[in-house]
């Protein structure tokens, strides 16, 4: 019997490329893993989820920088991967602000690199992470991906829209098949250190203030990482055709006369700030101290994601309430921590 070729999962030791490859790996779908490894936070949760991948089989970890030129052509050559889940990149608003070139590095580079490795190698279809900072100023909720998106606030939000973009023209010059996926604020157990979820039990736990930003009045589409996972794992099959009813003379953002789709991954139901620090009081059992503070640069007060496409090509929308994934957080942060 012919071996099955492996799927590509950029970013495995990452938050969501971890959740992603183990889910694809206990389905019986060998996984090859890429990350860098970067220092962008701390290596050793890196290596954590590393070690947890490497106790299933079929996984084959490479470390590889995604700007690598050379190194990624020469993977996409080896394997011929049929399908590419890309979720390694740059992440976060703020550090966009204090290192720009990272973002260029990683996520316009780096995609330029994907997206030659699978055009020249027989890729069936590409997922790769967007994100809900592409909405940017846009203020008409729910945020939906017929909406037009060009009005990013960030660096990181304008690299994301450029990937979607990049996507979209090999998609009409080469018939790839690409989804783009735009995450709306993910959290759960495994989750990144620099993310407010993390950082606010890390707070509380040590009886420091937690800090709030526009006075505490953000509202935020909290995502839990398994609904994240259930919505890529079912649509990394379902490659786009392209839309027969797609017109120029009235463009539709949110499909293409190209295989090319883009989905909101939300939980349909923005929360407030308070309300999540009022949960994780709930979860450690501990009150927090509040610190209120303006607006910070490149956020937007409030996401709110509409996922009917993705319901209606799916046959999922996420919907883990937010204290159920927080109280599982929270337990899987004790043990983490030795807590």
């Amino acid at each position: 019997m012919a071996a099955v070729s492996p799927i590509l999962v950029t970013g495995a030791a990452g938050f969501i490329g971890f959740h992603v490859a183990k889910r694809l790996l206990e389905d019986g779908r060998p996984v090859v893993g890429l990350d860098n490894l970067n220092a962008y936070y701390d290596p050793k949760l890196k290596d954590a989820r590393l070690t947890e991948l490497a106790k299933l089989p079929g996984f084959q970890f490479v470390k590889l920088d995604l700007a690598d030129r050379a190194g990624m052509a020469a993977l996409f050559a080896q394997h011929r991967f049929p399908y590419v889940v890309h979720l390694a990149a740059q992440a976060g608003v703020r550090y966009s602000l204090v290192d720009p070139h990272a973002y260029v590095n990683s996520n316009l580079i780096g995609f330029t690199n994907i997206l030659e490795g699978c055009r020249h190698n027989g890729c069936r279809h590409l997922l790769f992470a967007s994100s809900s900072s592409v909405y940017g100023s846009n203020t008409h909720m729910p945020f939906s991906v017929h909406d037009n998106v060009d009005h990013p606030l960030s660096l990181y939000g304008a690299s994301k829209k450029a990937n979607e973009l990049m996507a979209h023209s090999y998609a009409h010059l080469f018939r790839l098949p690409t989804t783009g996926l735009r995450f709306f604020t993910v959290y759960g157990p495994w989750g990144r250190p620099d993310m407010a979820m993390w950082i606010f039990a890390t707070a509380i736990l040590a009886g420091e203030p937690i800090k709030l930003f526009n006075h505490g009045n953000m509202r935020r589409d909290f995502t839990y990482v398994d609904d994240v996972v259930e919505s890529v794992a079912r649509l990394v099959d379902r490659a786009p055709a392209a839309n027969s009813n797609w017109s120029g003379d009235k463009p539709d953002p949110g499909s293409s006369a190209a295989p090319w789709r883009v989905y909101n991954i939300g939980n349909n139901n923005p929360v407030e700030l308070t309300e999540v620090v009022r949960l994780l009081e709930q979860a450690i059992g501990k009150k927090a101290k509040r610190e209120l503070l303006p607006m910070q640069p490149g956020d937007v007060p409030a996401t709110y994601a509409d996922v009917d496409d993705l319901m209606r090509e799916a046959g999922f929308k996420p919907a883990t309430p937010i204290g159920d994934g927080i109280a599982r957080f929270i337990e899987w942060y004790r043990v983490y921590h030795r807590l």
